[in-house]
C-alpha cells in the first residue's frame, strides 16, 4: 500500500514536470525576449537575452539585444548595470541610436546622458584613427572615419560641445580631410571627346536661351545627361530607421555639377557629405537639338534601416 502511494506520487511529479513549459534553445529569440519583457517577466527575459548574447550575434543584432537587456535592468531597478550596458553599446557603435519612441522615458535619460558624457572623447579618438589612415593613404578607411566623426558631431545631445573647441576644430578638419580623401578615391574623368570644328562665321551661334536655361526631364526634345561618375558615399554606422532624402543637382553644358541642393534631408552631417561628393560627379551633358544644355536632375536617396544607400 505504501509502495503504491509512493509510486502514484512519483508519477504525478513526473507528469507535473513534463507539463512545465520548456525553454528550448530554438525558442530563444529577440522577439521572444520582447514578449517576456512586455509581460513584465523581466528576470526570464534577462536570462534569455544573456543566452542569446553568449552566442556571439551579428553587430546590429547585438545592439538590439543589449538594448532590451538595458530595458530589463532598468525595470528591475538596476540603473547602474543598465548604464554600464548602455556605455558598452555607445563605445561599440557611437552612431547607433535606437528608436526613441520604443525606449522607456527612464532609459532615454540614461541613454542621452551616457552619449553626452562619452561622445566627445570617442569623437577625438575616431578622428585620430581616420587621420592616421589618411596619412598612410588608406583613403577608404579614412573617409569612413571622417564621416563617422561628422555624423557624431551632429548629435543634438552634444550640440553645445560641438560648437566649441576642440570639437568644432575637429569638425572643420574632418570635413576638409574627408573632401581630400573622396577626391583621392575618385577616378579621373575620361578625356573629353574632341569637339567638332566651330561653324563658319556666317552660321548663327548657339542661342543664348539654350546656354542659360535649365531644362529637366519634363521638357520635350531634351536628351537627359548620361552618368559617367555618380557614386554616393556610404551612410556611416547604421541608421536605426529607414530614411529617404531628395537631392537636386544642376549639370552644366560640360557635364560637371554646377550646383547641388538637398530638397528633403536625410541627416545633417550626411547631407554635407553628399553635397561634397557631387563636386566629383561627371556626366555627358544633356542635349537639345544636338546642343549641350544645362539640366536639373532629381535624385532620391534611400537608406534602409541598418544599411546604406
Amino acid at each position: 500500500m505504501t509502495f503504491r502511494a509512493a509510486s502514484s506520487l512519483t508519477v504525478c511529479a513526473v507528469v507535473a514536470i513534463l507539463a512545465m513549459p520548456v525553454k528550448a534553445a530554438g525558442q530563444e529569440s529577440l522577439d521572444a525576449a520582447r514578449q517576456l519583457y512586455a509581460s513584465a517577466d523581466y528576470h526570464v527575459a534577462l536570462s534569455m537575452l544573456d543566452s542569446l548574447l553568449a552566442a556571439n550575434p551579428a553587430p546590429q543584432e547585438r545592439q538590439s539585444l543589449e538594448l532590451y537587456r538595458a530595458f530589463c535592468l532598468v525595470a528591475l531597478g538596476s540603473n547602474e548595470d543598465a548604464t554600464t550596458a548602455i556605455e558598452a553599446m555607445i563605445r561599440r557603435d557611437p552612431l547607433y541610436q535606437p528608436d526613441m519612441e520604443e525606449v522607456p522615458p527612464r532609459l532615454r535619460a540614461l541613454f542621452n546622458e551616457s552619449r553626452r558624457r562619452l561622445l566627445p572623447a570617442i569623437i577625438q579618438q575616431r578622428y585620430v584613427l581616420a587621420r592616421t589612415a589618411f596619412d598612410r593613404r588608406d583613403y577608404q578607411t579614412a573617409t569612413d572615419g571622417f564621416m563617422q566623426v561628422m555624423l557624431a558631431l551632429s548629435d543634438p545631445v552634444i550640440a553645445l560641445e560641438a560648437g566649441q573647441p576642440p570639437l568644432a576644430d575637429l569638425g572643420l578638419l574632418a570635413t576638409n580631410f574627408n573632401d581630400l580623401a573622396v577626391r583621392a578615391l575618385t577616378p579621373p574623368a575620361p578625356a573629353p571627346k574632341a569637339e567638332p570644328p566651330p561653324p563658319a562665321a556666317s552660321a548663327p551661334s548657339t542661342p543664348v536661351t539654350l546656354r542659360t536655361e535649365v531644362f529637366s526631364m519634363s521638357e520635350n526634345g531634351v536628351v537627359p545627361p548620361v552618368v559617367i561618375r555618380q557614386s554616393l558615399p556610404p551612410f556611416p554606422g547604421r541608421s536605426p530607421v529607414a530614411r529617404t532624402g531628395i537631392l537636386d543637382i544642376v549639370i552644366d553644358t560640360t557635364g560637371a555639377v554646377e550646383s547641388a541642393e538637398i530638397v528633403e534631408p536625410l541627416h545633417p552631417a550626411y547631407n554635407r557629405i553628399v553635397l561634397a561628393a557631387t563636386k566629383n560627379w561627371a556626366f555627358q551633358p544633356a542635349r537639345r537639338d544636338g546642343v549641350p544644355v544645362r539640366y536639373r536632375k532629381r535624385i532620391e536617396i534611400a537608406v534602409a534601416a541598418g544599411g546604406s544607400p
